[in-house]
């Protein structure tokens, strides 16, 4: 053998000289080379779809926006975020804005690939409950990120740890939720991207058993915060530099006061048994207490926080819900007011309705649908809270990445090509693609229907639908579906005339997302629209018109029920569509292609189960004219629909 090849100190062998380090698949591409998360790729405008800000538009819709203005206490002028969308894609979006400008970010990422997540979701005035599937969208997210097991784990959170530490400012910190099922791994991630040096503390939150027998193993009963900052400056809160939990009922029991009216308390000390007075006193340490109400300094395990599920509070059903008292220690003890905290897998929105109620900005994230309606939910709720105690808050706005997601997943996935976008779209709809269609306009047929893909960029319009409606007539059809990303609104209404006029029964289908998911391949459901119907109602008062809605009917989609229980629902929802409508809005001067403004809406609350089908904001029109109302409808499954009402004032 060539001395070339023995392995010795004159020529060690490449694996001797390896650093510590995690290596997973996908690290490095098939030269070695490590790979970057290419920013510019990913970044695309955010389209800001709705602006909430529940007291002041409730002023303006009712003419006294002059006096909110003078008595109102804000905070300042930034806006908080609620963005809907792939997080990766989301981050790279706001570091053209927010690159080194957030101070604290809190993550509960999912780390439970077999955890069943349906839950049970209120349905109407009274206590009956419908099982919801764990989201489609949402469970897009868990098998994307354990598609190929630990390896696609690890390559999704490092990505988004790598955009999270440019997010960060010079003093800002990240608290990373886990549990024994990732955390070793979690770890070793956060000190390849932040530094082995920048890990500030490993805490322990111990919470009631999450089930009662023991079985194979021991109850669950803690899981892992791991804490790391982006540099040696990091911060926590200026006015107390220390987090403090609650004493103990021990220490609150044994708390005295002397003569000086100091608090204290008093510990036994490990020692011998006393045998007099002198020696017993001395037997025992004197502890004072500066405050007896602020609580000691914390260690790095938390036991006084018991209770995984907030009840009977505001619990939102969410089961992986963090209590509120858990965020304000973090919250609370890592950054200042007026700092920007972020939560880019916001879930319930616990992060950022305990930054609200503390005074911080906020920017929170999610991909599930049903997520993002409880968080708007749950943040409206405590604007109102907030502003009837004279307490200032902040208004929010809600944003997706809309049709520049689909032209990045068109450009990364289907290589830009239209024809395999209504290909991919056919496939998981189930029904063949025409190779010889009769029209341009009729791509495919399913079960003898024809069938339309708009286009990726497009709004399936009213001129649209009589185009492919009549060539699907000449072609001979009966049936018709239109799947399309987004549809003019009121296009229900024009599809029934067309199909008295022509003959042909249309039905508007909405692609669902979820098929941009790489890794799927089962489909999603495929349902139609919902319908929606509402008028405007009027009356005088005080020399003035004062306007309403009034819903009249609600069909939902019923996108999000498991299969099992559809048909029972269909015939409940045909019965009383009403009660499957969770949140509702109305814009009274809405503007086509402007955001959303939340002049007035009406929701359900797992405590308060009412609804008002009719608003009472008493909108008065400044201006005389036509005005445009959008009404916003969200069913229990989060799914949202939207028409409009014209109305000459």
């Amino acid at each position: 053998m060539a001395k070339d090849f023995v392995w010795g100190p004159t020529n060690p062998h490449p694996l001797s000289q390896m650093r510590t380090e995690l290596v997973w698949e996908g690290k490095y591409d098939e030269f070695g080379r490590r790979r970057e998360v290419d920013v510019a790729a990913l970044a695309m405008p955010m389209q800001r779809i709705e602006t909430v800000d529940e007291p002041r538009q409730r002023a303006a819709a009712t003419g006294n926006l002059e006096l909110f203005e003078r008595e109102c206490k804000k905070a300042d002028d930034f806006r908080n975020r609620l963005i809907w969308g792939d997080n990766k894609l989301v981050m790279a979006s706001l570091l053209k804005d927010f690159k080194g400008k957030i101070d604290l970010i809190y993550i509960d990422p999912p780390f439970d690939v077999g955890a069943d997540f349906t839950m049970d979701v209120p349905l109407g005035d009274e206590k009956e409950t419908v099982a919801k599937d764990q989201s489609t969208l949402e469970m897009v997210a868990y098998r994307d990120m354990w598609g190929r097991g630990t390896d696609s784990y690890l390559h999704m959170m490092f990505e988004r740890l790598t955009l999270m530490k440019d997010l960060l400012s010079e003093r800002g910190s990240i608290y990373v939720h886990c549990d024994w099922r990732v955390v070793g791994n979690l770890k070793c991630l956060l000190q390849e991207v932040f530094g082995t040096d920048m890990q500030v503390n490993e805490i322990i939150w111990v919470h009631q058993i999450m089930g009662g027998s023991h079985g194979a193993r021991l109850p669950k009963a803690h899981e892992t915060i791991l804490w790391f900052s982006k540099t040696e400056r990091f911060r926590i809160n200026s006015k107390a530099e220390e987090i403090r939990v609650p004493f103990s009922e021990y220490v609150r029991n044994s708390m005295q006061q002397d003569e000086q009216g100091r608090w204290f308390y008093t510990r036994r000390r490990m020692s011998r048994k006393a045998t007099s007075d002198e020696k017993a006193r001395k037997a025992h340490t004197v502890t004072y207490i500066d405050n007896p109400d602020q609580g000691t300094l914390a260690a790095d395990t938390w036991l006084d926080m018991p209770s995984y599920q907030p009840k009977p509070d505001f619990n939102t059903g969410y089961i992986t819900q963090k209590p509120d008292a858990l965020l304000e220690r973090i919250v609370g003890g890592a950054s200042n007011e007026g700092d920007l905290v972020a939560d880019f897998f916001c879930g319930s929105g616990t992060t950022g309705a305990v930054a609200e109620r503390l005074g911080r900005r906020w920017i929170m994230c999610d991909l599930g649908r049903f997520a993002i309606h409880t968080t708007r939910k749950r943040l409206i709720d405590l604007q109102r809270t907030l502003h009837e105690e004279g307490k200032p808050y902040r208004a929010f706005d809600v944003y997706n990445l809309g049709r520049y997601e689909r032209q990045w997943w068109q450009r990364d996935r289907l290589k830009g090509a239209e024809e395999e976008h209504r290909r991919v779209v056919l496939e998981f709809f189930k029904a063949e693609v025409l190779s010889a269609a009769p029209s341009p306009l009729l791509h495919g047929r399913k079960s003898g229907a024809f069938c339309h893909v708009d286009g990726i960029d497009s709004v399936f319009t009213r001129s649209e639908a009589r185009a492919v409606a009549e060539a699907a007539a000449q072609a001979g059809g009966r049936e018709l579906y239109c799947l399309a990303w987004e549809f003019e609104m009121e296009l229900r209404h024009v599809t029934l005339a067309l199909e008295a006029e022509l003959g042909v029964k249309i039905k508007l289908i909405p692609i669902p997302r979820e098929i941009m998911e790489k890794n799927r391949k089962n489909p999603p459901p495929f349902l139609e629209m919902a319908v929606l119907e509402a008028e405007a109602v009027t009356r005088r008062e005080k020399g003035s018109t004062l306007v309403d809605v009034k819903l009249t009917k609600f069909l939902p989609s019923l996108a999000e029920v498991p299969g099992k229980e559809l048909e029972a629902l269909k015939e409940r929802a045909i019965r009383s569509g009403f009660d499957f409508i969770d949140f509702w809005a109305v814009d009274f001067d809405w503007q086509p292609g402007q955001p959303f403004h939340h002049d007035w809406q009406d929701y359900r609350t797992r405590k308060d189960r009412s609804l008002k089908t009719v608003s009472d904001a008493g909108h008065v029109y400044q201006t005389p004219g036509k005005h445009t109302i959008c009404v916003k409808v969200v069913d229990v499954f989060g799914c949202d629909t939207s028409i409009s009402v014209d109305l000459t004032a």
